[in-house]
């Protein structure tokens, strides 16, 4: 095995250490059971040199006793090798599951921005398909090999006791096919990490073309969708044929070294076996030893090529472990204090990775119980405040304190009880209308999640659903319509009953039946609350006690919505387009 690849996996060791545990037990039980093998070897060089080769009368006792005892340490030797497949496939499950779980929470550890920036069907290739490859080679080839390597030692040492010149001829041979597969394993590692890449690329393609499946339908482009999935599908079909061309080429390499092992044996031992004093239950013994030696090799070789695919899969798996936590939880952080939260943004610049500054030098402050619209054009920067507010992204330069206290000093549990984030599009689970809600508050009975919306004047609406709470809403809340999804987050909001409320306002998009019930509730989810809400109509702005104004990532204008709009500024302009917009 490469030392890259046995570099990941005592890494892996490290992070899941559940795969190596009672590893050395495993280890010891396998070498008993390989060694308890060598006694049918023994037993046959013993039968036909001490008995059938003498020139005395055969003793059928000795004969039999010997045969039993080959018999039962063939017994101990299946039940040894049993026993640590067994184990070994254990520990294999639950150390790879520890795996999955550590990396699936790595995953929601991450920045917005690397989420975002990374393919999704490629982050779930990392939790699913990869972490995979590494289980089927833990069950399976992790016990060959360990059986294998032990088998091959054992076998070697009994070799050399029988005859070292003929033990050093195959031992030879062994390193010399040994060093072209350390050779041939580097261009596997290379196929087999191609393989994973393009299983993420077709994982991403598919995963898109559904999810967005009414807009190729509405569109009808049923033929480009067919075209770019059939495209990703053909590169995985490549990566995956070239990796299996050559793995076969290996494996044809372990059946011709098993023929010039064996063949050599035969010759040499028919050759020299006089001079050298080997008997003939001895060169037959030699045989068997030598099926012993060939039979771990050509496994090892079909092992190699799975244990490429299984480092592929867990290199990607430690990159991903690898990214840097860029919005890391406080390791000494503290909580918020127990009053009204007020906000305070100090010189705050912000930039994402790929472009220039989306704010610039924002210094505001948001008294506890204000509530506020943030507007501006598109781009302005009002959806990344609203972010850096609640902490899902942290600036550049510049510091936001929540009640006098740097946001990044807070702990995380304390933030997100406290503060609450309700992004534009009301992203729901699987599940039922209730089972959403409670996202917000997990311990809400019905009866809570009733009076939730009861409280934001809901109550009507969500009865006249089919099922009332226990609607199921589908996947990514695909029953719902866009302005129900709203209301439904509205209430996640509402239940979590937090001191600090932001709301990426979403009713562009909604009839106007909809929108009014979306504004009622809004407005009673606000009442006696810090808000902030990035108003995307700007009559959430007029019933707002302080409107900032955004453009071009700087923060022009505040104040209240009359006191703008006779400043004619920027929001005076904003203003006068909307209500056009309203008017036709």
């Amino acid at each position: 095995m490469s030392e890259s690849t046995g570099h990941v996996l005592r890494r892996a060791f490290q992070i899941a250490p559940a795969l190596s545990k009672g590893l050395w037990l495993t280890l010891a039980l396998a070498v008993f059971g390989t060694g308890l093998q060598l006694v049918v070897p023994i037993t046959v060089q013993r039968i036909i040199d001490s008995v059938l080769l003498s020139n005395e009368q055969v003793d059928t006792s000795s004969v039999v006793t010997s045969g039993l005892i080959a018999l039962v340490a063939v017994a101990f030797a299946m039940w040894a090798r049993r026993t640590s497949l067994a184990r070994l496939a254990r520990s294999s499950v639950t150390g790879l599951t520890d795996l999955r779980v550590t990396t699936f929470g790595y995953l929601h550890k991450l920045s917005m921005l690397h989420v975002q920036s990374e393919r999704r069907g490629a982050l779930v290739s990392r939790v699913t398909s990869d972490i995979e490859t590494m289980q089927q080679f833990m069950e399976w080839g992790g016990v060959g090999m360990i059986l294998g390597a032990a088998q091959i030692l054992l076998a070697v040492m009994l070799m050399l006791v029988y005859e070292w010149r003929l033990a050093l001829m195959i031992t030879v041979g062994v390193l010399i096919y040994s060093v072209m597969l350390l050779w041939f394993q580097g261009i596997l590692r290379r196929a087999h990490d191609s393989v994973r890449e393009r299983v993420a690329d077709s994982l991403s393609v598919v995963g898109e073309a559904t999810a967005g499946l009414p807009t190729v339908r509405a569109f009808g482009m049923e033929s480009v969708v067919m075209g770019k999935v059939s495209t990703a599908l053909d590169r995985q079909y490549r990566a995956e044929y070239g990796a299996g061309a050559l793995a076969a080429v290996l494996f044809s390499s372990a059946e011709i070294f098993a023929g010039v092992i064996t063949a050599s044996v035969i010759a040499v031992g028919v050759i020299f076996g006089v001079s050298w004093g080997l008997s003939a239950g001895t060169l037959v013994a030699f045989l068997f030893l030598v099926t012993l030696l060939v039979e771990p090799v050509q496994m090892l070789v079909e092992t190699i090529n799975q244990a490429q695919s299984a480092g592929a899969g867990l290199r990607k798996v430690l990159n991903l472990l690898d990214t840097p936590i860029e919005v890391a939880d406080p390791v000494d952080g503290v909580s918020l204090p127990d009053r009204p939260l007020d906000l305070r943004f100090e010189e705050v610049r912000f930039r994402y990775p790929t472009g220039d500054d989306v704010l610039h030098n924002v210094t505001v402050s948001i008294a506890a119980g204000e509530r506020v619209a943030v507007v501006g054009e598109t781009g302005s920067g009002k959806t990344t405040f609203a972010k850096l507010a609640t902490r899902l992204l942290d600036p550049a330069d510049g510091s936001i304190s929540i009640a006098d206290v740097p946001i990044n000093e807070v702990r995380f549990d304390s933030l997100r009880s406290r503060v609450s984030y309700v992004p534009q599009e009301g992203f729901l689970f699987e599940g039922t209308v209730a089972d959403n809600v409670r996202y917000g508050k997990p311990d809400a009975n019905d009866a809570g999640v009733r009076v939730a919306f009861a409280d934001l004047g809901l109550l009507e609406w969500v009865d006249a659903l089919t099922d009332g709470i226990d609607t199921r809403v589908g996947e990514r809340g695909s029953n719902l319509s866009a302005g129900e999804r709203q209301l439904v987050a509205i209430a996640r909001a509402w239940i979590a009953n937090p001191d600090l409320l932001v709301l990426d306002e979403a009713t562009s998009a909604v009839d106007p039946a909809i929108e009014v019930q979306i504004r009622r509730a809004i407005e009673r989810l606000t009442s006696g609350r810090t808000s902030i809400t990035v108003a995307h109509r700007l009559s959430t702005a007029e019933a707002s006690d302080t409107v900032l104004v955004l453009d071009a990532g700087r923060l022009v204008e505040r104040g209240r919505h009359e006191d703008l709009v006779r400043a004619a500024g920027v929001y005076a302009d904003l203003h006068r387009d909307w209500e056009g917009s309203v008017v036709e």
